[in-house]
């Protein structure tokens, strides 16, 4: 994720290789390549001028992907790419509707007030409306009267709000270049930053074939970095998350004692998530170190917070000058609060939040969540920063599916896993090798011969001990077992089967659907950098600091644009402790004409071309698997089809065939935002997705520099209400859409 308080969006290439068009051809099925079939040559294709084998290939790709294999197929045409200069409008293809559910400021509580466009309101308000940024979120359907199944017309969406643009979340605006300037800081522009963070839970339904959300429900809250919290499982409770206890008021945070680490306050960063089978949200905390910084100087980081990325000024929010919670030379073992996976109940609004710790304390960017047979559940979770690593948490106990309330604490017991992609290849397979998941225990031994129990990073006088050490300090461990370090995994998302068009759950596997499961690597500019270098094994590297040599799974250099790697776990189970992989696709633009800096190793450098079997694209981030078997994924990078965007345009949203790595683009999108967030009720007719940041690096004294979206496409939202649209007052908002065909039928279907 990215943003002027965040780290750069870090665009990187990793190519792997030129294509002959035979190449291309031969990644089509049969049915759609009878006309090369026929004997022209590609001489005779050059000598018709205008027309080359990339254009015939986009000419069929307008003809349906078929279904096959558990994938029901695609039904829709690639729209256009949205180049410069971008359009501030999102664009779906024919035949498909889309519209607004709900903007930042919306009111999604009994008490919320409507939004003001000038954005003169204040903390109380901003807890009771929508919150900024929308980035991951998930649908939890009603029961359908009579116990006969869910509804598709009325739910609680959870969607994450990640994080602000300070210059148009205030009427007066904060400078958006420098960063926020002390003398135009106060404590309730930062109580109403705080309170734009979080999550909005929201109760959405469908009337009269219009959506809307229903902001008098009993079910509409919001949780914010203010938000009572507990904190469970094997590291709640130790001397590190133990903290300064703060009464938080309006003007200011008073210091009351000390925690216990097992209470706290507040949730931020939420950026991609999960969900699980009994019904809970899980919200993923990412870039959460930004908003830490300390007033006294010099500032020299302790090893942890080095590891981690604390810094003096965090990403220039300064909530630390004024809110001594966030202050780490005040308030040392607040961080050590953040990092987690917070479960969710959306369906008790009184229910507190609570942080499981067994998950591990990482940048964590989603948690996907698959159940086999047995009932065996397991997460796989991405830690989103250069450099970082790929982990899964297995549960000690399976999921009891007709006891909701014996599965609330599940999340507090089971083994965290994380990835070591080997080049061990797989016979029979091309392009297939083995990995294998080290276990994060205090009896795994590391890369210095000695159990994690014997690194003075994680000794301790009991394992119980040594394993709350080894999860507040994940990092330092992956890094003490030799993880691979990935080129920023950001969504992980398990494969779903259709077959006879029948709808998937989302989350189980079994005979006949292998445990397959994918993760976006978005980019990463230090692979293949002089000098080389990597994570250290005694957890001293500092955050996104290393500059690794390529490798089987990070095969490029200067990985611009990304890909997608894929694995199956052996023996079809979560519990495996190897798996087989390979990379679904290594994206790029066909027609660039960028070249390598003279810093990097070029070896297995492809010219940024990537692999794509249809529409170009880079910076895969978000991703998932509709109820058929489609994969979805979304883009973020820089979007406004500048630079080494230029071809490839906005950011997108596009729609795979797992079994040909067929590839067409769904969505596209305003300038300078991110598409981020994507789900779809039961039975796949209503899609939401998430507009993040439109018009985003717009000043404080001109809020609608790059963007007026959505007001500048919309009238009304989805329930008819209308768009406020004052001119001296416009300001773009982070936007859910409701996506709909106008058929009715099933979105990206046949």
């Amino acid at each position: 994720m990215k943003g002027k308080q965040h780290p750069a969006n870090d665009v990187t290439l990793n190519p792997s290789g030129n294509e002959s068009i035979r190449d291309v051809l031969d990644r089509i099925d049969d049915s759609r390549r009878t006309f090369i079939k026929t004997g022209v040559s590609a001489g005779a294709l050059t000598a018709f001028g205008g027309v080359t084998a990339v254009g015939i290939v986009e000419t069929v790709e307008a003809a349906p992907v078929p279904p096959a294999g558990g994938f029901a197929g695609i039904g829709f045409e690639s729209v256009p790419p949205s180049l410069a200069p971008v359009a501030d409008r999102v664009d779906v293809p024919a035949g498909y509707k889309v519209e607004v559910l709900a903007a930042w400021g919306d009111p999604i509580t009994p008490t919320g007030p409507a939004w003001a466009e000038d954005a003169s309101q204040d903390a109380a308000a901003q807890e009771q409306q929508f919150g900024m940024h929308t980035d991951g979120m998930h649908y939890f359907p009603f029961p359908v009267a009579g116990g006969s199944g869910l509804s598709n017309e009325r739910g609680i969406l959870c969607v994450n709000n990640e994080y602000t643009h300070e210059a148009i979340l205030h009427a007066d605006g904060l400078d958006a270049t420098t960063g926020i300037a002390t003398s135009t800081l106060s404590i309730q522009k930062i109580r109403k930053s705080q309170a734009a963070h979080g999550v909005s839970v929201m109760e959405v339904r469908r009337t009269g074939g219009k959506w809307g959300v229903r902001a008098n429900s009993a079910f509409g809250r919001r949780i914010t970095a203010n938000t009572p919290v507990s904190l469970s499982g094997p590291a709640a409770g130790h001397p590190l998350m133990q903290t300064v206890k703060y009464d938080i008021r309006p003007t200011g945070s008073l210091a009351n004692g000390t925690s216990d680490g097992r209470q706290g306050n507040g949730t931020v960063n939420n950026c991609a998530h999960g969900f699980t089978p009994w019904g809970t949200y899980l919200t993923c905390e990412e870039n959460w170190n930004g908003y830490f910084g300390a007033t006294a100087s010099p500032f020299t980081p302790t090893k942890l917070e080095r590891r981690y990325g604390v810094s003096a000024n965090g990403f220039g929010y300064k909530w630390h000058v004024l809110d001594d919670r966030f202050d780490v030379r005040k308030n040392p073992n607040e961080p050590n609060n953040f990092g987690w996976v917070v479960e969710i109940d959306p369906f008790n609004p009184r229910s507190t939040p609570v942080k499981r710790t067994a998950m591990g304390r990482f940048k964590h960017e989603s948690a996907q969540v698959a159940v086999g047979p047995d009932n065996a559940v397991g997460f796989y979770m991405g830690d989103d920063e250069r450099n970082e690593y790929i982990y899964k948490f297995v549960c000690a106990k399976p999921w009891n599916p007709r006891n909701r309330a014996a599965n609330m604490n599940l999340l507090d017991e089971g083994v965290l896993y994380v990835a070591r992609f080997s080049s061990t290849p797989v016979p029979g397979k091309t392009n297939t090798f083995r990995g294998e998941w080290i276990a994060l225990e205090p009896g795994t031994v590391g890369l210095d011969g000695k159990p994690l129990r014997e690194n003075p990073e994680f000794a301790a006088a009991t394992d119980a001990e040594v394993k709350a050490l080894i999860l507040i300090k994940t990092r330092m461990a992956a890094d003490a077992v030799g993880a691979t370090m990935m080129d920023r995994p950001e969504w992980t998302a398990l494969r779903t089967y259709s077959f006879g068009g029948r709808a998937a759950t989302g989350y189980s596997y079994g005979p006949g659907m292998p445990l397959e499961v994918y993760c976006t690597l978005t980019n990463n500019s230090r692979r293949g950098n002089t000098p080389a270098s990597s994570n250290n094994p005694n957890g001293s590297t500092g955050a996104a600091s290393a500059n690794p040599p390529v490798d089987p799974a990070n095969p490029r250099p200067d990985n611009d644009y990304g890909h997608i790697i894929r694995w199956r776990e052996d023996g079809n189970t979560v519990r495996a402790l190897a798996f087989e992989w390979d990379l679904f696709v290594q994206c790029g633009d066909k027609a660039t004409a960028k070249t390598l800096g003279s810093s990097y190793n070029a070896a297995g450098h492809d010219g940024y071309v990537g692999n794509i079997n249809g529409d170009d694209f880079g910076a895969p981030d978000g991703l998932w698997f509709d109820h058929f078997g489609r994969m979805w994924i979304q883009t973020d990078q820089a979007g406004d089809g500048s630079g080494d965007w230029r071809n490839i345009g906005s950011n997108s949203m596009l729609c795979a065939d797992p079994n040909t790595k067929q590839i067409r683009r769904f969505l596209t999108s305003p300038p300078n935002c991110e598409v981020t967030g994507v789900v779809s009720t039961p039975d796949g007719r209503t899609v939401f997705c998430g507009i993040q940041h439109p018009g985003e690096d717009s000043t404080a004294a001109n809020p609608a520099q790059f963007s007026n979206w959505p007001q500048i496409q919309f009238a009304t939202n989805s329930a008819g209400q209308v768009l406020p649209n004052t001119p001296g007052k416009r300001r773009p908002r982070s936007t859910v859409l409701v996506i709909t065909r106008e058929d009715g039928g099933i979105v990206g279907g046949l």
